[in-house]
């Protein structure tokens, strides 16, 4: 059977293990059940996710002219402490900027290969995590917009990193810090500015489980510019990639706005 279409993130349904879905415009694959069966992935050519012309991916899924443009692309995207909507200043399109930054924010610890903070709006509560492979996450803060969680990661940056190792995710070696003892270790840290948000008693842990039937030992990560056309085995899905059998990763977000065609 044969699909195609354009790449956009993996969807994903909270459960144990996660459910994953490939979703086009006129259809969708659960990919849980295709594990241990084997796929093409097949590079068909491009389609910006903003402007919808055919026109080379630059980067997000957005062509070069979009992503110079667009607001759903500005650094405080990537670098929250850049925010300015609660302001009422401007970088691309305020209205927008408002209606993402005016919202209640979650800065978080997470495991997914080392320890690591990060920052994600409430209504993204798990899917972020799940997006980065974390096994386990606890909240430290829900504050009311963007900028007071990235002022909070910023300070955090400087005891926690802020990447995901993919290759120690994909190969599963997670770190065994234990993150409630990081989170009742972490006021201190906090600026003065969130502390009235810290509620260190709430130790909730969210745990995730990935349908994984076999972790690589080595990964080598599938590039559709280089290789239009790939074919193995799928044995795994964690964080947005596909793993197979013989060790290729595909990061599915990577390659948002190309168009494939995928035959199983």
């Amino acid at each position: 059977m044969t699909y195609e279409g354009v790449l956009t993130k993996m969807q994903t349904e909270f459960s144990n293990p996660i459910q994953y879905y490939l979703v086009f415009e006129n259809s969708f694959l659960s990919l849980n059940q295709l594990l241990g069966k084997p796929m093409e992935i097949s590079f068909v050519g491009y389609q910006c996710l903003n402007c919808g012309k055919k026109k080379k991916i630059f980067r997000q899924g957005f062509c070069y002219d979009c992503f110079m443009s667009s607001a759903a692309a500005g650094d405080w995207i990537m670098r929250p402490e850049l925010s300015t909507a609660h302001l009422d200043i401007e970088d691309r399109d305020l209205e927008y900027e408002k209606k993402v930054q005016l919202q209640p924010h979650i800065v978080y610890l997470a495991s997914s290969s080392e320890v690591k903070v990060g920052v994600t709006r409430g209504t993204q509560v798990p899917t972020r995590w799940i997006d980065q492979g974390a096994t386990h996450a606890i909240c430290i803060v829900e504050v009311p917009n963007r900028y007071l969680a990235g002022i909070t990661e910023v300070a955090l940056k400087n005891h926690f990193t802020d990447k995901t190792n993919w290759q120690k995710m994909l190969k599963n070696e997670i770190s065994t810090l234990d993150i409630i003892q990081e989170k009742r270790q972490i006021k201190d840290l906090l600026p003065a500015e969130v502390h009235e948000y810290f509620y260190p008693e709430k130790e909730d842990i969210h745990e995730l489980v990935y349908p994984v039937l076999q972790y690589p030992t080595k990964v080598n990560s599938l590039n559709l510019d280089k290789t239009p056309n790939f074919t193995g085995k799928l044995t795994g899905i964690k964080g947005q990639y596909l793993i197979f059998e013989d060790g290729t990763v595909f990061n599915v977000r990577t390659f948002e706005g190309y168009v494939v065609k995928i035959d199983i």
